[in-house]
């Protein structure tokens, strides 16, 4: 039975979580599962309720009736279905272990998402778009023409009714034009545990250094490159003995277990932006 979910923010103040459980009772719900978190430096309270309704859940019938709750305590909130299947369109470039990555993931039903398109600026994943059976769309970046290319990412993706964008190694920086279209909703992953080792060659700059660890970060795209609010991260242990080519195959392992865990939490509907960080509930 599909579920419903509400995630709320507002300022804390008593009765908060009474108020969310009376109303899925007056709902006749079952709640299944519920976590909230306090902002202490803020004192913003954030929280995700996930729930059994009686009888066909419809997200308008919902939003509709939680909103006197919502404006009796100042709340921000939004309310999806567990089986709401967010569209996703995958921006890649040449290296393809992320896409490959995701196009497994939710071919095999551990995704719940819908992936309607990949974008690339090179033609190199046509052949594993197809084997997934998922339109490939292959726009160049042309000297001079790169207002021209982004403003065709920016067609084919409303022309899929896109909801979420993930950049799965993507080397273009986008532009504030696709930036807005889609705030808070375009995921991109970095190849290293932000914020060190930012620009190119961030493992030649690892094994140089000496490091004991390297990472991987996916976050929400901002107009602050590589700067936006961080979703998931993870490390992994290197030594002296690793040399680079150990480095950035240990870190494209990384890459794609970080970049799916940060897909798979927004669209479970379980992350929330404050400011430039991220609240991801269990």
């Amino acid at each position: 039975m599909p579920t419903a979910v509400l995630l709320i923010s507002c300022a804390d103040q008593p009765g908060l979580v009474h108020a969310v459980a009376d109303f899925v009772l007056s709902q006749s719900g079952n709640i299944v599962h519920a976590e909230q978190h306090i902002d202490p430096e803020s004192g913003i309270f954030f929280q995700r309720v996930e729930f059994q309704v009686v009888g066909e859940p419809d997200v308008a019938r919902l939003t509709s009736a939680f909103a006197p709750t919502a404006d009796r305590f100042g709340m921000t909130f939004s309310a999806r279905l567990s089986d709401d299947r967010p569209r996703v369109a995958v921006l890649a470039s040449t290296q393809p272990h992320c896409l490959a990555d995701l196009l497994a993931r939710w071919r095999s039903g551990e995704l719940p998402a819908e992936i309607v398109a990949v974008l690339s600026n090179h033609a190199d994943h046509a052949d594993l778009a197809a084997f997934h059976r998922v339109p490939y769309h292959h726009l160049p970046v042309t000297p001079g023409a790169r207002d021209a290319q982004e403003a065709e990412v920016m067609r084919v993706l409303a022309g899929y009714d896109t909801e979420l964008v993930v950049m799965a190694r993507y080397m273009q920086i986008l532009g504030p034009a696709i930036l807005a279209a889609y705030p808070s909703r375009i995921i991109n992953i970095h190849h290293s545990f932000l914020p060190a080792f930012v620009g190119a060659r961030p493992y030649h700059q690892a094994q140089k250094r000496g490091v004991k660890l390297v990472g991987a970060t996916a976050h929400y795209a901002t107009a602050e490159l590589d700067e936006g609010p961080i979703i998931a991260q993870d490390v992994t242990p290197v030594s002296h003995r690793d040399s680079v080519d150990d480095l950035v195959r240990k870190g494209r392992d990384l890459e794609k277990v970080v970049l799916a865990r940060a897909v798979r939490a927004h669209v479970e509907h379980r992350t929330l932006v404050f400011g430039n960080k991220t609240i991801v509930f269990g």
